[in-house]
């Protein structure tokens, strides 16, 4: 599905990921951890067509992904991936439900939102703005924001780092999941909650 060869990134002389490769399959769920300067959010952020490689090339369904057009790029981030950060990068002034419509691509998707805040037990906050919500609320709502268009593939960068044990691990509960209905999952994180969930982790070691 997704296939990295020789992926470099640098940022003037700092190389922030070492040359890498990487073949993701379709229904994966993998988990990506290493120190800090490995290049794991570099990694993620390049996979999900948001950072240009320096050097090498990732392949989408074998089609090199900085090869596409602004257009098809920005279609394949809107439509193929949702992401999930560990700052949650929710809007403020929105309510819980513009901030998930807010993705929506397709506004037969609606109904999708609906179905997502229930399951995430977040029906009853649907005009709450993210000030009014506990950190496991807001994250609940990134992460229905994530999967609103159904996407192929989640890349998620430290999507507990805020959060405390009982919604760590109710979290990764949501992304297996997905995972389990043919959903393909890559996480970043420093905490072994999503080890359990992974089908194998990846280990990025600075310099290699």
């Amino acid at each position: 599905m997704i296939t990295c060869k020789q992926v470099t990134k640098c940022f003037g002389d700092v190389t922030a990921l070492s040359p890498f490769d990487l073949n993701l399959a379709k229904g994966e769920f993998v988990v990506v951890k290493g120190a800090s300067g490995s290049g794991k959010t570099t990694l993620l952020l390049a996979l999900g067509g948001m950072l240009r490689p320096t050097e090498g090339e990732i392949k989408y369904k074998g089609d090199n992904l900085y090869q596409l057009s602004p257009s098809e790029l920005g279609n394949f981030r809107s439509n193929e991936v949702g992401f999930v950060f560990q700052m949650f990068h929710l809007v403020p002034y929105l309510n819980v439900e513009e901030n998930v419509q807010l993705a929506i691509s397709n506004g037969n998707q609606k109904n999708q939102s609906h179905r997502l805040l229930d399951q995430f037990g977040l029906s009853k906050r649907l005009t709450h703005t993210p000030s009014e919500l506990s950190a496991g609320e807001r994250q609940r709502v990134a992460l229905a924001r994530a999967l609103v268009n159904q996407p192929e593939i989640i890349l998620a960068d430290e999507p507990t780092g805020n959060l405390d044990p009982e919604n760590d691990r109710q979290v990764f509960k949501h992304l297996s999941e997905y995972h389990k209905k043919g959903g393909t999952v890559v996480v970043v994180t420093h905490g072994s909650t999503a080890d359990e969930f992974a089908d194998r982790i990846v280990n990025l070691k600075v310099g290699q």
